[in-house]
Parts: structure tokens; sequence; C-alpha cells
């Protein structure tokens, strides 16, 4: 039984995972040099005698971080490029990405190991022990920090769970109107002036649009409320370019980004649920872009 959920996991195909699609692929690799770079100047792994030491550790520490960074960058900018050019976004599996990162991690113990002669004066510097030890390094420090930096991203709310799966779902949990959200209301006019009506944004759920009229599902002392109103979305879009945690993130549907407790989805779409609404929201293809870099902002600006 262990055997086949191990092959099921390993073998089920998914989307090609956002963390090495180019768009955020340097983002990716900065991370990773910025932790790797702090991890081996502050714990000095190195087991090297410091006289043979051609340049200050300092240095040392930063062309082990940078190397494998960058190699990390190119291998996957490349790979990434061949799916999209191939159609094969959807087929990646995660046999797949540990094959991959193997690859990426001998080519990383050999670039380790070719620096040797700049960064150590040692006769042995290009012997057959040196090389293996070069690899094997990389390859326990590489799937260290591939673990860590995947929970790590997952904890702090990244487009991908620490296992790629079909849909991947991620907890948000971002604050509501009770934690520093804008708490007044706004006044919002229509083509009609007696339909003129004003409502709190930071109680907004989401808005739906029906032909000219948009459905307002409200958050209330924790009660849910709908209201319907005479006025199309887009209009009633642009009045609340005011309130940045307010996004367009369907033609039918807005939703405060405040309210979202988990995201659903791959590269065709995501599926919002929201705090306290039955209904989810969805957020076309055309729009994942912006939306994820809505949604990592206004994360970034709470937790700041």
């Amino acid at each position: 039984m262990q055997t086949f959920l191990i092959k099921q996991h390993l073998f089920k195909e998914t989307e090609y995972p956002l963390r090495y699609q180019r768009s955020v692929l340097l983002k990716t690799v900065t991370v990773q040099f910025g932790v790797l770079f702090l991890f081996l100047l502050l714990f000095k792994p190195f087991g090297t005698y410091v006289p043979e030491h051609r340049v200050n550790y300092s240095i040392i520490c930063l062309l082990h971080a940078l190397s494998p960074s960058l190699i990390i960058y190119a291998y996957f900018y490349l790979l990434s490029y061949v799916y999209e050019y191939t159609s094969r976004l959807k087929s990646w599996t995660l046999l797949q990405e540990y094959a991959h990162l193997a690859i990426a991690f001998f080519l990383v113990g050999l670039a380790s190991f070719s620096m040797r002669s700049l960064i150590y004066n040692n006769p042995n510097n290009w012997s057959w022990g040196y090389l293996g030890e070069e690899i094997r390094n990389c390859y326990l420090a590489g799937i260290l920090f591939y673990f860590l930096l995947l929970f790590a991203g997952a904890y702090l709310r990244s487009n991908q769970a620490p296992f790629a799966t079909e849909e991947d779902l991620i907890d948000t949990d971002l604050p509501n109107e009770s934690k520093g959200t804008v708490n007044t209301k706004m006044s919002i006019k229509t083509q009609v002036k007696q339909d003129d009506f004003s409502f709190n944004p930071a109680n907004l759920l989401y808005a739906k649009a029906d032909g000219n009229y948009i459905e307002l599902t409200l958050s209330i002392n924790n009660q849910v409320f709908t209201e319907l109103k005479r006025i199309s979305l887009k209009q009633f879009e642009a009045q609340l370019a005011t309130c940045p945690f307010l996004f367009r993130c369907h033609r039918a549907y807005l939703v405060n980004l405040q309210h979202i407790k988990k995201v659903s989805g791959n590269a065709q779409g995501y599926t919002l649920l929201l705090h306290m609404a039955e209904e989810r929201v969805p957020v076309s293809r055309t729009q994942l872009e912006v939306f994820n870099s809505r949604f990592e902002k206004l994360a970034g600006a709470i937790a700041g």
C-alpha cells in the first residue's frame, strides 16, 4: 500500500511549478542566494585549513553561494523555455523535479570543484577525492536547502504547496477589517441618482456582475448579507480605485483580497475561498500574474 502511494505521488502529472517559471525564477534564486550566503558566513561549515585560503572567507562564501544560484537559474530558465515551447507545462511530475534537481546539484558540485584552485592553495585541488567530496557536499546541502526553502515558501504563502499537486491549496489567513483595514464608508454614484448608495469597502467579500446590476456580498458583525445594486461592475470598480485590497479577478467578479482564506488552482486559473462565504470566486487565467503580484504585495505590507 505504501509503495503504491509513493508511486502515485511521484508519477502524478501536475502543472510546471511556478517557482521554476521564468517570471518568478529570479526571485527564487535570489532568496536561495541570500539564505545560502548567510548560512555559510554565519556557520562556517567548511572544514578547510585557513592558511590555504587564497581569498578572504567572505569571498569564499560569496562564490559558493553565487555559483549554485547562477547554475539553478540557467538550468531551470532553459528548462522552463523548453516546457513552454513544447506545450508540456501540464506534464510535470515530482519525479521529474527530483531528477532535474539531481542533475543541477551535480553541475553545482563540478562548479565548486573547478573553483578550488581560485580559492585554496592546495597541491591536491584536482584530486578525485576532492571531486567526490564537492559533489557529495552539494547533494547534501542541496537536499537540505530544497526542503527548507520549500516548506518556508509554503509557510509564507507561496503559490506552491510543499509537494506539487494538480490543485495546490494555500492557507492565507490575511487579517480582516478588525486588523487595520480601512473602516470608512464610500459613496458610490450610479446612473440614476436615487440609486446612489454608500458602503464600507472593508465589509465587502466580493461583488458579482449580473448584467447592469451587481450583487454585493458583505460581512458585517460576523454576518453575511447580499445586496443588489443597479450599477455595472466596471463602473463600480472605477470608483474603488483608492482601495488596493479590492481586485477585479474575473470579468464577472471583484474580490476583497483581505478576506481570502484559501487559494486553489493552477496555471489555468484559481478558485478563491473567502471567510464566511459559501460561493467560491474564480480568478481568470489572464489575471493570474496581476493577482499573484497584488496578493503578495498586500500580504507583505501586512506582515511588515
